[in-house]
């Protein structure tokens, strides 16, 4: 049996697993996320593999992080979110603090080969992946492989322009996909209709501290389970917008399948019902041509750690 780890750096938690040729987990390890990165995050990293790896004969390790990976999977570019990372050969430098062959990944792309591989893509050739959460982060499978393109920046999906000179994004574009379709979207939304319209907004304040601001995802979520008219209209514009980015991206990369994942698909067919719905609506050539099944993730956030722990052993 050949045993690889997945380390998945998060905002929060660096969280490592062992994984098995099947994508099973067999033990995990996790150390909260060093504030000021760079070489303490490095550490970190390698005290969770060095952990892992005192049960287990391990072949090699995979790391994903948010940011831009080179090509070859040795050096972390940019990373907007981490201090200290940038251009960082994180390759040798956890090589020599972990003694075993490391590779470095995207953790979108991670998310979506552990998809592809184990989870609600499995046995398609063609399939994309939105991570739906703060912002919205993707991946692309073409013929059986993870598209990474020239650079190994590719699939920064969450950066496609849907609206000229619109919300300003992190990135420093305006109306970029991610402000109108991620989970901030939502609250977005959410907070545009209790603006507009108080009154009818009471039942999902009230699930809060009473404030727009203290509203949070998870109430909205609860409230449109609960079928709340504001609630659910908060999803219905995030998933009309979700499905025409869809519909745009279908056309130019015809997958099979499209999975949603990230913290908003915890609402499942709250959101998925007017995506697809969105998409039907928006599809270029409208009835001409196989339309992509829009399905849940289903590895949740061991996604991005089993992907990498795969994508290090092949």
């Amino acid at each position: 049996m050949s045993y690889t780890i997945g380390v998945d750096v998060g905002g929060t938690k660096v969280l490592g697993g062992v994984v098995d040729e099947f994508g099973a987990v067999l033990k995990t390890a996790r150390r909260d996320t060093p504030r000021e990165g760079g070489a303490a995050l490095t550490q970190t990293i390698a005290d969770v593999a060095l952990e892992l790896k005192k049960d287990f004969t391990i072949d090699s390790v995979g790391v994903s992080a948010a940011g831009f990976v080179s090509s070859n999977r040795k050096t972390m570019l940019a990373t907007p979110n981490i201090a200290g990372w940038n251009g960082v050969d994180l390759d040798y430098e956890l090589t020599s603090l972990i003694g075993l062959p490391v590779v470095i990944e995207n953790d979108a792309n991670a998310a979506a080969w552990g998809e592809a591989r184990f989870g609600a893509g499995r046995g398609k050739r063609h399939m994309l992946m939105l991570t739906v959460g703060t912002g919205i982060g993707g991946g692309i499978v073409v013929n059986g492989e993870l598209y990474r393109g020239a650079f190994g920046v590719a699939a920064e999906i969450g950066h496609i322009r849907v609206v000229p000179e619109g919300h300003l994004c992190g990135c420093g574009a305006r109306g970029c996909f991610e402000q109108y379709g991620s989970g901030n979207a939502l609250m977005r939304h959410a907070r545009e209709a209790i603006a507009a319209s108080p009154d009818i907004a009471r039942n999902l304040l009230s699930r809060g501290d009473g404030t727009i601001q203290g509203l949070t995802g998870k109430d909205i979520t609860e409230a449109a389970r609960d079928g709340d008219a504001v609630a659910l209209a908060a999803f219905n514009t995030t998933g009309q917008w979700l499905g025409a980015g869809i519909a745009t991206l279908s056309v130019v990369l015809d997958p099979e399948c499209v999975v949603i994942g990230g913290g908003v698909i915890d609402a499942g067919e709250i959101l998925l019902e007017p995506t697809r719905k969105a998409l039907e609506q928006s599809m270029p050539f409208a009835g001409k041509h196989p339309y992509p099944e829009i399905i849940a993730a289903q590895l949740g956030n061991e996604a991005g750690l089993v992907g990498v722990a795969d994508l290090a052993r092949s």
